[in-house]
């Protein structure tokens, strides 16, 4: 029975592939016991190579030691190949103040890709069965998720890890090891009550199959799978927005437009953000969901500079030009600078890194040469006083061309959606009563070229 159900969930989720190392974490306990031995038994059908792997966590003393025996009595009896590693959970967490769950996960994981790295193993197969799965997802119901945490464990991740047992029950599993007379160890800690897991197990769990419904395990188990279908349907199309939408800047920067983000979908919104997140982080380990609506509010947020922090050392900035998404922190450098222009001269900006050469000239001449982006031409009689080449200061105005009136230059640089970082590089040429030329972009209406002009001044930015 417990052998067809494991067969059945390979072949329906697609675990196996012919020729697979697949590298098992034997605890020494019911599950992970019956889960190497029934893939020990299915070698010869589907050609595939089986090794264990133990890790001795140094929590439970004379105990621990007693489990690592077991394995490898086991492994050898199976002649399966075997690994086995000590390390101390407990000082591990203090360390890394880690609960003793989350340290405990967090070594034993390490450990597998380890030798599943040093054995070149396909897969790794674990142990969660039916009522992991049921507890899961009720544990996460209560301590409240949305559809991606509901669907529970998957069968198959991308990281190589399977879970063969996970539409078996544990008293099946228990009923195997007893008629295959395995004795596996047996953990006492699991019927302590301390932990929130161990409470749904021992007393939650229990009570529902006693007043309302006697086989809610399946039941969660198959309300998961759907949800499963669900949520795959929104991450891949959430993905597929990512690809097109987000710049990825670097390894540690992403930025997002701010208006696509809002015009989709929350429930893809939000797929966005988290996927943003794990980019650059690796995982969403200590995000939670009102760390992304976090994300959501500051993209609504009508002022075109703001910043939030997420757990785990990520920023969050919102600019004109969209929203980033980082592990660095984006410190905006001040770059002043002022040089005297001089007629028919040249000065160099190396602030910038750029060139301002001067030539005065008749308009007649002026006009056979070409302008562009980077060369303006303006009525040297409309020029009060020494030109000078500058960088913005507050409460610059000018009088762009064509509009009629003054404006704040801080306005046209949003205007322009100049991101704010690069404003102070933009070199301004004035006069001792306005701005001429904001280079590369505008031009003033006062020192423009008229009919009654008569000699010019012809000015070229280049790069150094």
């Amino acid at each position: 029975m417990v052998i067809d159900g494991i067969k059945q969930t390979i072949e329906r989720e697609k675990l196996i592939t012919r020729g697979d190392k697949i590298l098992v974490a034997l605890s020494g306990g019911p599950d992970s016991v019956c889960l190497l031995h029934t893939l020990k038994s299915l070698e010869s059908t589907y050609g595939i190579r089986i090794y264990g792997a133990h890790l001795n966590h140094k929590i439970r003393g004379i105990e621990a030691q007693k489990d690592a025996m077991y394995a490898a009595k086991l492994c050898d009896k199976l002649e399966i190949p075997f690994f086995v590693k000590a390390i101390d959970v407990p000082e591990f967490a203090k360390i890394h103040k880690l609960t003793l769950e989350e340290a405990a996960r967090k070594v034993r994981y390490n450990m597998l890709f380890e030798v599943k790295s040093k054995i070149n193993a396909d897969k790794i197969a674990v142990a969660h069965n039916l009522d992991d799965q049921a507890e899961t997802v009720l544990m996460r119901l209560l301590r409240g998720s949305g559809i991606k945490g509901l669907k529970g464990m998957d069968y198959f991740r991308e990281d190589g890890i399977i879970r063969p047992l996970m539409d078996v029950e544990k008293k099946d599993i228990v009923k195997y090891c007893e008629n295959h007379e395995l004795n596996p160890r047996i953990d006492h800690t699991n019927s302590e009550e301390e932990y929130t897991r161990n409470k749904i197990r021992l007393k939650l769990i229990p009570f529902i199959e006693k007043e309302f419904s006697h086989n809610i395990k399946e039941t969660l188990s198959r309300t998961a799978n759907i949800l499963r279908e669900d949520n795959e349907y929104l991450e891949k199309n959430a993905k597929s927005i990512f690809e097109k939408e987000v710049v990825v800047v670097s390894k540690d920067t992403v930025k997002m437009d701010s208006e696509e983000l809002l015009s989709c979908e929350y429930s893809i919104s939000k797929r966005l953000i988290r996927m943003a997140i794990e980019k650059i982080s690796g995982s969403l380990e200590g995000i939670e969901n009102i760390h992304v609506e976090d994300v959501i509010s500051l993209s609504r947020n009508p002022k075109n500079q703001a910043m939030i922090n997420l757990p785990k050392g990520i920023f969050v900035y919102k600019r004109p030009e969209g929203i980033y998404i980082t592990t660095k922190e984006m410190i905006e450098k001040t770059v002043t600078f002022s040089h005297n222009l001089e007629f028919d001269d040249y000065v160099e900006i190396p602030e910038v890194n750029m060139a301002i050469e001067s030539k005065i000239m008749s308009k007649e001449k002026c006009m056979m040469l070409p302008t562009g982006q980077f060369t303006k031409a303006f009525d040297i009689d409309k020029i009060k006083g020494p030109l000078t080449v500058r960088a913005r200061i507050d409460g610059d105005r000018m009088r762009p061309m064509g509009l009629g009136g003054t404006k704040k230059l801080k306005d046209i640089f949003i205007d322009l959606k100049i991101p704010r970082e690069k404003r102070d590089e933009v070199p301004l040429v004035t006069d001792k009563e306005g701005i001429l030329w904001m280079v590369g972009y505008k031009i003033s209406e006062d020192y423009k070229i008229d009919e009654n002009t008569e000699k010019v001044i012809r000015i070229t930015c280049k790069p150094l």
